[in-house]
């Protein structure tokens, strides 16, 4: 794959593109340290992870002020989507939420070598946060989406709309969500997983 040719797709200038090319020098050099991501993906980080995070903005609109995070640990998609919108979006804050302190470190690393003045790294559960609702809520390979829908629930309001990316289980994990959530659904393809997906909600609520 031609990764030029995919990143000119989303209109960003060199200066993004070699921020993300130094990001994934970080991501390497720390990843010896700690596991962020498998030994077999760094062959493919680039399609598997940074791509596959960098194609969300693209459901981002730019009147937003405010992104988290849930779970942030290696930094995808949100240490990527904050590169992109310190260019696009440069006035939004990105707020990454970790619960891990090594990750927390390595967060707070990346996002001071690369210069992130837009991203905030908060060490702690999700649920223990507390902060005005964020217009969009993102997450990656962190919890079901029952628990997700939970979590947004909790540091979202009714304008907030979530991006989850989910593998080949997401009919599942939709129908369990589904029992306890209501919510405006919308299921969009993922450009680099073949099996995977990226839920878009809205109007998120509990049962009664």
């Amino acid at each position: 794959m031609d990764i030029t040719k995919e990143l000119s797709q989303y209109n960003v200038s060199r200066e993004t593109v070699q921020k993300l090319h130094e990001f994934v020098e970080l991501l390497t050099s720390w990843n010896q340290k700690m596991n962020l991501v498998s030994r077999n993906s760094l062959d493919c980080v680039w399609e598997r992870h940074v791509l596959d995070s960098v194609q969300l903005i693209k459901y981002i609109p730019t009147s937003i002020t405010h992104l988290l995070d849930i779970g942030s640990g290696s930094g995808f998609p949100a240490v990527v989507l904050a590169i992109l919108m310190q260019e696009k979006i440069p006035e939004a804050k990105v707020t990454m939420v970790e619960s891990i302190a090594k990750k927390t470190m390595y967060l707070k690393d990346v996002c001071e070598k690369l210069n992130l003045d837009n991203a905030n790294v908060i060490n702690s559960r999700v649920e223990s946060i507390s902060m005005p609702a964020a217009d969009i809520i993102t997450a990656r390979a962190v919890a079901s989406l029952d628990i997700l829908c939970g979590y947004a629930a909790k540091i979202g309001s009714n304008k907030t709309e979530s991006l989850f990316l989910k593998g080949r289980s997401y009919e599942t994990e939709l129908a369990e969500a589904q029992k306890n959530w209501k919510f405006d659904l919308q299921v969009c393809s993922n450009k680099y997983c073949d099996d995977g997906v990226i839920l878009k909600l809205s109007k998120l609520r509990k049962c009664r």
